[in-house]
């Protein structure tokens, strides 16, 4: 297997090149979605795969909305709703991807059994919505989740939380099949 760098926007593949072709929590850092859309379109032949999350529902994870909600802010300017995908697709059918509550993935919902993860600065710098945020503006926050985790007071609330494999936080794949 061979592994080319390009931008989603011009990827170096001739039309109709692959069966399926997938983005993982990237369109929300492309600089042209309508051109890197429409890329995906060109070299795929049966399907493409956007692995995304829907904002409306991540804004009500825990962790933005009781200790960061500037990092929520800062993702509201760059998420791609889930309808305008649908759109640019031509169509295309949502699937919900439950989150197990082990997940080693990293992503910004990755850790929602784990809270203390959060406080580890290279988890939150493998975090685009926490990279970006910074660290000024997320230390009051992460003061917050510190004393909530060493007083017990975030593994009391919501408790049912610590009883869950999996948790839907918002992530979905939007699936068009061509």
């Amino acid at each position: 297997m061979r592994a080319l760098q390009a931008s989603a926007e011009a990827i170096p593949l001739a039309d109709d090149s692959a069966d399926a072709v997938k983005a993982l929590l990237a369109v929300h850092h492309w600089t042209d979605l309508e051109a890197g859309i429409g890329e995906l379109l060109r070299i795929a032949r049966r399907r493409v795969v956007i692995f995304t999350w829907d904002q409306t529902i991540l804004r009500r994870f825990w962790l933005v909305d009781e200790y960061l909600p500037e990092a929520a802010a800062l993702d509201d300017t760059r998420a791609v709703a889930i309808d305008r995908l649908i759109a640019l697709l031509g169509g295309a059918r949502i699937e919900t991807v439950p989150i197990p509550h082990d997940c080693t993935d990293g992503f910004s919902a990755a850790f929602w059994r784990r809270p203390e993860a959060y406080l580890d600065p290279e988890v939150r710098a493998g975090i685009s919505m926490l990279a970006r945020t910074g660290e000024e503006v997320l230390r009051p926050g992460l003061a917050r989740l510190s004393d909530d985790l060493s007083s017990g007071l975030r593994h009391a609330r919501p408790a049912d939380l610590l009883d869950r494999e999996t948790l839907d936080i918002g992530y979905r794949l939007v699936i068009a099949d061509l």
